[in-house]
This record gives C-alpha cells, sequence and structure tokens, in this order.
C-alpha cells in the first residue's frame, strides 16, 4: 500500500446511511473508493472554475436540421474552434432530429464558451456540456 494515506471521518449515522445506500446504488466496493471520486470531483469543479487550465468535455447537442441555415451555423461555428474540437459525432434521430456529440479539448473558459454558443444558436432544441479533467490532473 505504498503511497496510500489512511484518514478518519466522522459521519452522523443518518448522513453514513445515506452514504452507503447511494454507494451500493453506484456500485462502489467500499467507502474508500466513493470518497476518491468525490474528492476529484470537487478537484475537477475548482479546475474548470479557474478557467485557465486545460481540459476535455463533451458537448451534446439535440436539433431540427430543417432549421433554416442551423446546420450552416453550427459548422462555422465549429470551424472557428476546430483546435479544441477533437472529434464530432453525428447521429440521424428521425427524419428531422440530428444528434451531435462533440469532444472538446483546451483551456476549460474557452471549452465552456464553446459550448455554451454552440447550444446558444437558434434552432438547438437541447444541449449538454459534460467537463472533466485530463487524466493527470485526476491523480
Amino acid at each position: 500500500m505504498a503511497g496510500i494515506t489512511r484518514f478518519g471521518v466522522s459521519l452522523d449515522k443518518r448522513l453514513l446511511a445515506k452514504f452507503d445506500r447511494l454507494n451500493a446504488r453506484k456500485g462502489y466496493a467500499n467507502r474508500s473508493e466513493a470518497i476518491r471520486d468525490l474528492i476529484r470531483e470537487g478537484l475537477v469543479r475548482e479546475q474548470w472554475e479557474l478557467g485557465d487550465t486545460e481540459a476535455v468535455g463533451t458537448l451534446t447537442l439535440v436539433y431540427d436540421h430543417e432549421t433554416r441555415e442551423l446546420e450552416e451555423r453550427l459548422t462555422e461555428l465549429q470551424h472557428a474552434h476546430f483546435q479544441a474540437i477533437v472529434s464530432t459525432l453525428h447521429v440521424h434521430l428521425d427524419a428531422h432530429h440530428c444528434l451531435e456529440v462533440l469532444i472538446l479539448r483546451g483551456k476549460a473558459a474557452l471549452l465552456k464558451s464553446i459550448a455554451d454558443r454552440l447550444i446558444g444558436t437558434r434552432g438547438v432544441k437541447h444541449g449538454t456540456f459534460s467537463a472533466t479533467a485530463e487524466g493527470e490532473a485526476l491523480g
């Protein structure tokens, strides 16, 4: 167990019971795994708040491709930020709707800006942005 440090945590019984039920639903092998994930999540959130560190994220968009000039606007915005867009996946959901997933990599603030701009484009029906840190930052 080189490199591992043990420490104690004091919790109210009810809070611990809720934590254990959450861990069971999520399939954690033990409390330590769950606590490590919570710590990583806090560190990632802080990295995104700082905005100037390297990060990665996924952007998911759903839109009606028949919306006038929408595909052109989305393409223009993506080409304007081609350095930050690692990959895209385009799926035809039905006769009118498309799902597009973009993988982004770069400074956290820039990625958030790109995601906000694409999600806010007139004609996009729904968009979500999921941000995380690069592997090394997760320890």
